[in-house]
């Protein structure tokens, strides 16, 4: 089946990326299509019900959304922030670092708040706690849309020396305070803190997002998904589901002319913009469309670890919702999680009581998040299973899932004894999980993973050689809600001026 009708954007996979590219362009008068492979749109910001649940798939917390920061100004531009119910975590805690020791560390919202919490606990520090604030700062400044800016004063283009600094080495050498190292990275599964090879600019565009306003998405995140397409339909674009590409036709100028999809439709676009992982884009357009060396530097990138995600259902009244999030380690080296021993996993939880309009005493549910590599589920690789193809991967997975639950729920209880007796019922996902359901190798967390010791590697340009075809998404600049969307604008500053939608932004927040 050939659908005729030409649109100026094919947008293919329909996660922050695609959709806040589609929304941009569709809101600058362009004919805008998204084909999504899944019966649900929103990639990782889909959720799922169990026991009258709702659990996040991969928005826990977002950052950026105080009144004037990064992602509130492009929420408003794109019109969907007094769209979205948000609630604001504890101002004076949003993260606490725990250790298995027995001690705990706060990090606060707004760098007062996050200076004071940090020399309360390290009074001799203040030195150095400072520093890496400023730091921080210093680093989001060489990203102009991070700050919304018209006319940069730096950029990490004319100074790319700054991708060359690595996260732990700069800490380690502002303290030689062993638990302060630890707790100035502790959230470092927000972005897969690696000692070897995480930069220092990773770390301060996500942890400063953070500082500057903490949120989590009242009943799940997909409600982002769902503000996004609704203006996508009220400026004329379009978006269908259960469309998965799988192939492409191209013309005699070398451009995509068709896209084929599983079912057989086809769909025509002047231009494709992809927000697929680039190594899957390559597959599906076609490797011999590509150069080779461009297409095995890509396909060749390390991608971030994967994940084991557990989620439990609360018997009513019995387990406390905290208004913060948790990282509790039982490793002594704790940005060496990412390479864990299976026999001492899991050596990292990430814990957080979703936000639920049913009450804010207690929790209806709890979320945990520890690393998972994607070898340790090798023995079901070949396997596929989504709700649109489902098929069981047999006992076998679903004892190895029943173990590492267990294994979790130990843990949990060394922090909060009793907690099993509060459990209704247990879900867990594995990194084929996140293989299936996203289309990321291995099932990674964040995509390719950025290495200060060779930053240009990972660097992906929004434009391909195929001459019609761009790339969006978390791997365009940085990962997350705020990264993927300003990944959605750099691809989207090909085709409209970017003095144009920076001063679309600042009318848009008229208050600021």
């Amino acid at each position: 089946m050939s659908i005729n009708t030409q649109y100026d954007f094919v947008i293919v996979g329909s996660g922050m990326g695609g959709l806040t590219s589609a929304l941009i362009l569709s809101k600058n008068g362009y004919k805008v299509l998204v084909l999504e492979k899944n019966p649900q749109i929103g990639g990782a910001l889909q959720v799922f019900s169990r026991d009258k649940c709702i659990f996040d798939t991969g928005v826990h917390y977002i950052g950026g959304l105080d009144k004037g920061e990064n992602l509130y100004q492009l929420f408003k531009y794109l019109g969907i922030y007094d769209g979205l119910r948000l609630k604001s975590l504890d101002r004076d805690c949003f993260d606490l670092i725990r250790f298995e020791d027995g001690s705990s560390y706060k990090h606060g919202q707004g760098y007062d708040n996050f200076i004071k919490e940090l020399v309360y606990s390290f009074p001799e520090e203040e030195i150095a706690i400072r520093e890496f604030c400023d730091k921080m700062i210093e680093m989001c400044n060489y990203f102009p849309l991070y700050n919304i800016n018209e006319q940069p004063v730096n950029s990490y283009f004319e100074n790319p020396e700054i991708l060359e600094i690595g996260a732990w080495d700069y800490v380690t050498s502002i303290t030689k305070n062993a638990k302060l190292q630890k707790v100035l990275l502790g959230s470092g599964p927000l972005y897969a803190g690696d000692s070897k090879s995480t930069p220092l600019y990773v770390v301060a565009l996500i942890m400063n997002s953070y500082i500057k306003g903490s949120y989590r998405l009242v009943d799940g995140g997909a409600q982002i998904a769902k503000q996004l397409v609704k203006n996508i339909r009220i400026n004329g674009g379009e978006i269908l589901k259960r469309k998965k590409v799988i192939n492409a036709e191209y013309n005699d100028l070398g451009e995509i002319a068709m896209l084929i999809c599983e079912d057989g439709s086809s769909y025509s676009g002047k231009r494709i913009i992809s927000n697929m992982h680039p190594s899957i884009t390559i597959d599906v357009f076609g490797k011999n469309k590509f150069r080779p060396a461009y297409r095995d530097r890509i396909q060749n990138l390390q991608n971030t670890v994967s994940s084991f995600m557990v989620y439990f259902s609360l018997r009513k009244n019995t387990f406390a919702y905290t208004n913060y999030n948790i990282y509790d380690y039982f490793a002594e080296d704790i940005w060496d999680t990412v390479d864990y021993d299976p026999l001492s996993w899991p050596q990292m939880l990430y814990t957080c009581t979703p936000a639920s309009s049913k009450s804010d005493v207690y929790a209806d549910s709890l979320c945990v998040m520890c690393y998972m590599s994607v070898s340790e589920v090798k023995e079901w690789e070949n396997t596929f299973n989504t709700i649109a193809s489902p098929i069981e991967r047999g006992n076998s997975y679903e004892a190895f899932k029943k173990e590492k639950e267990e294994l979790v729920i130990r843990k949990l209880e060394l922090k909060n004894p009793g907690f099993r007796e509060s459990i209704i019922n247990v879900y867990s996902s594995t990194p084929l999980t996140y293989k299936d359901y996203l289309g990321t190798p291995d099932g990674s967390l964040y995509g390719v993973m950025k290495d200060f010791r060779n930053p240009i590697s990972s660097v992906i340009n929004t434009k391909t050689k195929i001459p019609n075809l761009y790339l969006t998404g978390q791997n365009i600049v940085f990962h997350g809600i705020l990264g993927a969307t300003i990944g959605a604008f750099v691809t989207c500053f090909n085709f409209v001026k970017y003095e144009n939608l920076i001063s679309e932004i600042k009318k848009a927040n008229p208050e600021i």
